[in-house]
C-alpha cells in the first residue's frame, strides 16, 4: 500500500503537538496518553518469496489479526516499530524499497484503523554490518551514531508522511559509544556541519546533539506538524543535557532491569517535569517482575506514555508471536494490566504479586 499522499492511513486520528510536559491533541490541546508497545521484527527480516509488501510483513510474522489484537484486544494507543534505514532507501535483494516501505504502510494503516498511532523507530542502519559483540557474544547491530545517508532517509520519509497525522518519528534507536570491537569509525557533524568520520568511541550530548538538530531540521523542512522522539546516550538511557531548541519534541529513554532504580530521577525523571517524557523501550523476563511493577509506578506517577519491549523479541511480552500464541508471558500480563482502562491495570498487578499495594 503506497501512501499516495492523502489522508489515506490515518483513519481520522488527530494531529498531536506538544505543551509543556504533554502530548495533546493539536486541535485542542487536550492531553494525550500514548501507552503500547514495540513490534519489532522488520528491521532484521527479509522478504522471502514475495518481492513486495506481503513478504516482508511475512517474513516478519506481522498480520493484520495480530495488530489488532495488540491495540483493541491490549489496549495500545501507540505501536513502536523498529525499521531498517539501508531496506527504506534501497530495498532487499528482488524487494524494492517501495516494497519495504508499503510493508511500513500497511501496518500504520492495521494500527490506525483500530485507533492506535505508529512510531517509526530508526533501529538498524542495515543488515549487514554488526557494531561490536554485546557482552553475551551476539553481534549488536545496533549502530552508535546516524550516518550520512540517514539525512536522506528522514528527508524521504517526512515527504511521505506529511499528511499522516498517524505516524510519528523516532529519530535514532539508542546512541551509544562505540563497542570495543566496533571497527567502523563514527560519523559526527563538526562545527562547520560537515560530516567528519572519526576513530573516537566516546558518544556524549556533545556528539549526538549535533546529530539529532540536523535530523529535526530535515525533517521539518518537508512535515512542519511532526511530532519528534529524540532519545538520551548510554543506549538512550541518558538524558542529562538532551534538549532540541524546537516544538513538538518528546524525549525518550530506554530502561532495562540491568539500570537502577537510584538512577531513574537523574538520568530521565527530571525530564518530565516540564518537557514531555517517553519510555521508548522497557522490558523483562518473568523474574524481573517485581522491577517491572515499580517502574511503571514510577512513571504513571509521570503521566508518562511508553511502548514496552517487545511483541515478538526477547524479552518477549506474549509466548509465540510468529505462531500466532498471543497469550501473554508473566511480564507481559503485567504490562496488558497496565495497558487497560483506568483502575483495571493496577487491580490486575495488585492481583499478580501485590506490588502495587505499595505505593497507594
Amino acid at each position: 500500500m503506497a501512501n499516495d499522499g492523502k489522508d489515506n492511513l490515518s483513519h481520522g486520528l488527530p494531529w498531536l503537538g506538544t505543551v509543556g510536559s504533554q502530548i495533546v491533541r493539536a486541535e485542542d490541546r487536550a492531553a494525550v496518553y500514548l501507552r503500547g508497545v514495540n513490534r519489532s521484527g522488520l528491521e532484521y527480516a527479509s522478504a522471502s518469496a514475495s518481492s513486495d509488501a506481503a513478504g516482508f510483513l511475512e517474513a516478519a510474522g506481522i498480520t493484520e489479526t495480530q495488530i489488532q489484537e495488540i491495540v483493541s484486544g491490549w489496549g495500545a494507543r501507540i505501536l513502536r516499530l523498529p525499521f531498517n534505514q539501508d531496506w527504506a532507501l534501497h530495498g532487499r535483494g528482488a524487494a524494492s524499497a517501495e516494497a519495504y516501505l508499503s510493508s511500513l504502510d500497511q501496518v500504520i494503516e492495521w494500527a490506525a484503523a483500530a485507533g492506535a498511532y505508529t512510531l517509526l523507530d530508526l533501529q538498524w542502519l542495515d543488515a549487514d554490518h554488526f557494531h561490536g559483540h554485546l557482552p553475551g557474544g551476539d553481534p549488536n547491530f545496533v549502530a552508535p551514531l546516524p550516518n550520512r545517508a540517514s539525512v536522506d532517509l528522514w528527508a524521504m520519509l517526512a515527504r511521505r508522511y506529511r499528511d499522516e497525522p498517524a505516524v510519528l518519528f523516532d529519530l535514532f534507536n539508542e546512541p551509544h559509544s562505540r563497542l570495543s570491537d566496533d571497527e567502523h569509525p563514527l560519523c559526527l557533524i563538526g562545527k562547520d556541519g560537515r560530516f567528519v568520520d572519526s576513530d573516537s568511541y566516546e558518544v556524549t550530548p556533545a556528539e549526538w546533539l549535533p546529530w539529532a538538530r540536523k535530523l529535526v531540521d530535515v525533517i521539518r523542512a518537508e512535515h512542519t506538524q511532526s511530532v519528534i522522539w529524540v532519545g538520551g546516550v548510554d543506549w538512550a538511557f541518558d538524558l542529562r543535557e538532551i534538549e532540541v531548541d524546537a516544538p513538538n519534541i518528546v524525549y525518550s529513554t530506554h530502561v532495562y532491569p540491568n539500570r537502577l532504580r537510584l538512577t531513574w530521577t537523574s538520568r530521565f525523571g527530571h525530564v518530565g517535569e516540564n518537557r514531555p517524557l517517553f519510555i521508548g523501550e522497557f522490558g523483562g523476563g518473568d523474574e524481573h517482575f517485581e522491577w517491572g511493577a515499580w517502574l511503571l509506578q514510577y512513571i504513571e506517577e509521570r503521566a508518562c506514555g511508553w511502548t514496552a519491549w517487545s511483541w515478538s523479541d526477547y524479552p518477549r511480552l506474549v509466548k509465540d508471536a510468529q505462531a500466532g500464541d498471543h497469550s501473554p508471558t508473566q511480564f507481559g500480563g503485567l504490562v496488558r494490566g497496565a495497558l487497560r482502562p483506568e483502575g483495571q491495570g493496577q487491580a490486575f498487578l495488585k492481583r499478580r504479586g501485590g506490588i502495587f499495594g505499595q505505593f497507594s
